[in-house]
């Protein structure tokens, strides 16, 4: 389950990277939390780093309602993972 869940996150934060309603400082987060992912360490030290750069990304104030909803489904995945 660990690695190829973690490059089907890795692409539906691409779609959201992508995203042109996305503010920046939404995007660099979550441009960082795919960095994270591609490490090479541990599957579970690699989820939670991703899991805080993403957790701020949900509690961002500017962020779209269905942005959040993508976020939070991203982070339910990761929380799986781990």
């Amino acid at each position: 389950m660990g690695q190829e869940a973690i490059e089907s996150i890795e692409s539906a934060l691409k779609e959201l990277k992508e995203d042109a309603a996305a503010p920046k400082n939404v995007k660099m987060k979550i441009e960082k939390a795919i960095g994270i992912l591609r490490k090479n360490s541990e599957i579970t030290i690699k989820v939670s780093k991703a899991l805080n750069e993403l957790e701020e990304v949900a509690d961002d104030v500017n962020l779209q309602s269905y942005t959040r909803m993508q976020v939070l489904n991203v982070i339910s995945a990761l929380e799986k993972i781990k």
